[in-house]
């Protein structure tokens, strides 16, 4: 005979309040600063965007304190430090550009209104969603669902071509780049297909080269990913976005499995489509050029962008401008691809660094929820949306420091787009509940005892 007695967990939602309220003071300071540095000034709006801070930090502790007491404590507190962190250089952006007249750009109002939108949406879900198994019974509706929204750029009409990769649509004049909600509906997809089959799919087959290969029975659905995301890149001409789902579902098939031949394959598979698109697709011949030399007499011209972009990085240092102090008005879409030179030069190498560091933390965060729960579809879940974050971080930064070519992207919580931002608030939603899962108090048999019904746990 045995009874369940629980271990003493700690919600610790003293310490998220004290991250988001020193966030949200990070956050708001950084706004004030950037009038200081404009204008000479405090923004007029400084009081009103404080407190509108505060109560959206609010309402997620009290979200959080309802449905996901023992949630990690610190994911809420980084994404809206990074949020408020990106709203406030997309008004240095747009304060630059109103002051010297060159071009418009996005307005850190739009961005508040967006980020009311994450919030809100990110609130639902940790309300709605009490389990995230539930997602579980959704695996083939989320398969199709991200496929619809993947396509969707094709369809006529509302199908918005921009800088040569057609991922965005336009409806009564509001854009939208459904490849950010795509991501969401692939990974729960991804997690429930590989989760009923990490079995068949672990088993090994053939050793070539000292890699043992997957059975060809087994192959099958690396094909299908394969070809989808060659169907994105070739009909879409967007090499990130093909990049980025094909690179969700290999990692996720390596961490459902063990086998380290998955990501030798999905490398080996996925080159030669890259090269197809370096030598045959006009944009991204040109990143690859401007990858290579930008510099030159012959190239600066068509590569003002990552040229602009590194001088700013230069200019920054290692302590920065200031914020309100650069000059990101003269780097195109400074506010949105560019993001992370604006960031480096008004804040140095010091506040670019102290910035990844943040992702670091976020992406670890994930990884350890990753580990922590108990079932295979969370885990898996888990992994990938911290994989897909790190990977798009990886890419635009390396992007902008020439490390890669520019692939289009953007950053995370931080650039300007409303589509990107709703849905990495959802994925902060879905990654709260997550770690709630992971951080419930474990339960443990006493032998001797008679078995009782392990005590529910109970919030903060």
């Amino acid at each position: 005979m045995a009874t369940i007695v629980s271990y003493t967990a700690r919600p610790r939602r003293i310490l998220q309040a004290l991250l988001l309220a020193f966030a949200v003071l990070i956050g708001v300071g950084a706004y004030a600063l950037v009038g200081l540095g404009r204008f000479d000034e405090l923004p007029p709006n400084l009081l009103t965007y404080g407190i509108g801070a505060a109560v959206l930090a609010l309402i997620l502790q009290v979200a959080v304190m309802w449905r996901a007491p023992y949630a990690d404590p610190v994911i809420l507190p980084l994404v809206v430090l990074l949020n408020l962190l990106g709203i406030a250089m997309i008004e240095s952006v747009h304060a630059a550009n109103s002051i010297y007249g060159l071009r418009s750009s996005a307005s850190a109002d739009r961005q508040m209104l967006w980020a009311i939108l994450g919030v809100a949406a990110c609130v639902a879900l940790i309300v709605l969603l009490r389990d995230h198994r539930h997602l579980r019974r959704y695996t083939w509706i989320s398969a199709v669902a991200g496929a619809i929204l993947l396509l969707l750029p094709l369809a006529p009409v509302i199908g918005d071509a921009r800088n040569g990769s057609k991922i965005w649509i336009n409806i009564a004049g509001y854009s939208f780049q459904p490849a950010e909600l795509a991501k969401i509906a692939f990974a729960i997809f991804f997690a429930g297909y590989l989760v009923s089959r990490r079995d068949t799919l672990a088993l090994a087959g053939p050793k070539v080269l000292g890699i043992h290969l997957p059975r060809w029975s087994d192959f099958g659905p690396i094909l299908v990913a394969w070809g989808f995301a060659m169907a994105v890149l070739v009909f879409q001409t967007d090499l990130g976005t093909s990049l980025m789902f094909f690179g969700l579902f290999v990692v996720m098939l390596y961490v459902a499995t063990d086998r380290l031949s998955w990501l030798v394959i999905g490398a080996i598979m996925f080159l030669p489509p890259a090269v197809f698109a370096a030598t045959q697709m006009g944009h991204v011949r040109t990143r690859i050029t401007c990858w290579l030399d930008p510099l030159s007499s012959a190239n600066y011209s068509s590569c003002e962008q990552i040229n602009q972009g590194l001088f700013g990085l230069a200019n920054g240092g290692l302590t920065g401008a200031g914020l309100g102090e650069g000059r990101p008005d003269v780097v195109p879409h400074a506010e949105s691809d560019f993001i992370f030179s604006s960031f480096a030069e008004e804040l140095g190498m010091v506040g670019a660094f102290a910035l990844l560091l943040l992702y670091l933390l976020l992406v670890q965060r994930a990884i350890r929820a990753a580990v922590g729960i108990s079932d295979g579809f969370g885990t898996l879940l888990a992994g990938g949306l911290g994989f897909v974050m790190a990977l798009q971080v990886f890419v635009v930064v390396g992007g902008v420091t020439r490390v890669i070519p520019l692939t289009g992207l953007t950053l995370p919580f931080l650039a300007a787009g409303g589509s990107s931002l709703v849905c990495n608030w959802l994925i902060a939603g879905i990654l709260v509940r997550l770690s709630d899962a992971a951080r419930r108090p474990a339960a443990r048999q006493v032998p001797g005892s008679p078995v009782q019904p392990a005590p529910r746990a109970v919030s903060a």
